[in-house]
């Protein structure tokens, strides 16, 4: 068992095993009816255990050797599990209207991916993609950075061109965020439906990507700062958004 979840640790597998550690993504996954095929906890969350095997998974008790060699994490919480749990198909990502979708482009760090799934999730987006070289979004720890919210928005996984495609048809706006040099987010229109680019830590987008957009748009930043964390710049444009949304429908 310690080497299932081991393997579940290192990626996911065929059968879309991904690897909850934790109280709180445990539960979550509960929350949002996922799967779980087997629990393993070293006593510290027994009424989460027998929850758990009520929904039908394998419950153990371990010692906390056991639970040291299973969980991915320096310090275990006490509980982990694997269920399954798989991204959404691109297309489906888009199906509400009017869309408000997060496209993370070669986005490489885990945390910062699941940051930015958990502030879509927070500020109202109607979905994620991730795009490229992202991170797994199947991922230990892309998951337990968003902490729940990939088991709540629709997640999807793909190539860049296939979300293009896939937004042009369905009439979606695609704009790109850039450092510098474009639209300011409170002069662009995030109401309208939108695929929102943003980009690796460092580089950011590539050139032709941000070319092809229909609108590039920037984070208004005093002089001096070249750019933010990927996780914060797609949280302030997803807020921009939001408040002007607010302000549409009022």
């Amino acid at each position: 068992m310690v080497r299932q979840f081991r393997r579940a640790a290192a990626g996911p597998d065929a059968d879309s095993l991904v690897l909850l550690d934790g109280e709180h993504l445990v539960r979550e996954a509960l929350d949002a009816g996922l799967e779980i095929t087997v629990v393993l906890s070293d006593g510290h969350q027994p009424e989460l255990l027998d929850r758990a095997v009520a929904a039908g998974a394998a419950g153990h008790g371990c010692t906390r050797a056991v639970m040291a060699a299973a969980s991915p994490v320096r310090t275990p919480s006490g509980i982990c599990a694997l269920a399954r749990w798989r991204p959404r198909a691109i297309d489906a990502v888009f199906a509400a209207d009017p869309a408000l979708v997060v496209g993370l482009v070669d986005v490489q760090d885990p945390g910062n991916v699941g940051s930015a799934i958990r502030s879509a999730d927070a500020l109202g987006a109607t979905g994620a993609l991730t795009l490229g070289a992202t991170a797994d979004p199947r991922g230990w720890k892309v998951l337990r950075g968003a902490m729940g919210s990939a088991f709540r928005l629709p997640v999807g996984r793909g190539e860049l061109a296939a979300a293009l495609t896939h937004a042009r048809r369905a009439g979606i706006r695609v704009l790109a965020a850039v450092p510098a040099g474009g639209r300011p987010i409170d002069e662009a229109d995030l109401a309208a439906p939108s695929l929102i680019l943003v980009g690796r830590e460092g580089s950011g987008l590539p050139a032709d990507v941000a070319a092809g957009a229909d609108d590039a748009i920037t984070i208004p930043m005093r002089p001096g700062i070249e750019s933010l964390n990927v996780a914060v710049a797609a949280a302030l444009v997803l807020d921009e958004a939001r408040r002007q949304r607010r302000g549409r429908r009022r």
